[in-house]
């Protein structure tokens, strides 16, 4: 090795550069050499993308047969409350029926009342041997029936008086509609879907992670999301998704939204979760060479060659960047110029004074 340092830096901070040999010559450009890999604690980003969704979305959808709808209260961006009321049906069947109920039920009720009346008697009269046993006995089932007919009739009765506020459907909580499926004058059938809509108008972002950032996000965490009319949202981790996708290896995690933001639903938009700091094996951004979409480093050996490394970088954080895997900390890596060199080029080091 040569002691005199060849850099035109004159300080005495200038590292050891590595001179690299042609096949033909000498190479005339230098490559900063950087003894060893670094260690630093790293906040980092993990940068993530997906879709905005609703929180939750409910169906609203009819729980009667029949009825044709007479009036469409709401449309597509009505901000709706819990029990309003969305839609009507036609209510003259219902209401036929209903008065039919109720008839049948003062009929029960004076059918009741008689043959309590006849058991009543029956009762006085049975120590006097009046009535044969065998009256007596068809009194007291006559009474038993009569009770049982009633309250069959009232149940009834109030399964019409459910059919009548199924005419009228509400909100089932606060929240936006989205969709709507319900026109005047159509017929609906038992799960026929009206409308659907957004819960308390919560809009979430479901981003999409590689699953090696996994165990480092949690709930809790702040997320900075590029909202889709260029101002940035503040969110912060949810719900980690319990699964990876066997497809992309991608976890999904949902992220919560402030309750005043509400974006619209079904874009896709990108951000960066904020991860807690930890420790990070690091080297300089200049040392990263990209050839082909793949991160690679030149590693010097004790033969005075480079070989180039594949490794997977991680977190960025003020010109260092976290290098997950392909080397350790032992290695000595070029941390400039490195895209001059080719793999098993001969250098030399020159040291600095």
């Amino acid at each position: 090795m040569q002691n005199t340092c060849r850099c035109r830096c004159r300080g005495s901070s200038c590292l050891p550069r590595v001179f690299c040999h042609g096949g033909t010559g000498r190479c005339n450009r230098s490559h900063r050499l950087f003894d060893g890999a670094g260690a630093a604690e790293l906040a980092g980003n993990v940068p993530a993308s997906g879709w905005l969704k609703p929180w939750q979305e409910a169906v609203i959808a009819s729980e009667t047969s029949g009825p044709r709808i007479t009036d469409v209260l709401v449309d597509v961006g009505s901000v709706v409350t819990k029990g309003q009321t969305l839609v009507r049906l036609s209510q003259e069947s219902v209401m036929a029926d209903l008065r039919k109920q109720e008839a049948a039920v003062e009929t029960a009720t004076a059918s009741l009342a008689k043959a309590k009346a006849n058991a009543d008697r029956a009762r006085q009269l049975r120590p006097s041997g009046a009535l044969s046993d065998e009256k007596i006995v068809e009194y007291l089932a006559d009474e038993q029936t009569a009770t049982a007919s009633l309250a069959s009739e009232e149940a009834a009765l109030d399964s019409e008086k459910i059919k009548l506020a199924q005419t009228t459907i509400m909100a089932v909580d606060d929240g936006v509609i989205t969709s709507r499926s319900a026109n005047l004058g159509a017929v609906v059938s038992p799960g026929t879907e009206l409308f659907r809509m957004v819960r308390q108008q919560r809009v979430e972002w479901q981003a999409e992670v590689s699953a090696r950032y996994l165990p480092r996000i949690s709930e809790g965490l702040s997320v900075r999301i590029n909202g889709p009319d260029g101002q940035a949202i503040d969110g912060k981790v949810r719900l980690v998704g319990p699964s990876v996708s066997t497809d992309t290896s991608r976890a999904i995690v949902y992220v919560a939204l402030p309750t005043g933001i509400r974006p619209r639903t079904g874009l896709y938009v990108t951000g960066n979760i904020e991860l807690q700091t930890s420790p990070a094996l690091t080297v300089p951004e200049t040392a990263i060479v990209f050839r082909d979409g793949i991160c690679y480093l030149f590693t010097s050996g004790e033969d005075q060659r480079v070989q180039r490394v594949r490794v997977e970088t991680g977190r960025r954080n003020n010109g260092e960047v976290e290098i997950v895997s392909g080397i350790d900390r032992s290695s000595k890596v070029v941390t400039s110029g490195g895209a001059f060199l080719s793999d098993n080029d001969r250098v030399k080091i020159a040291e600095k004074n």
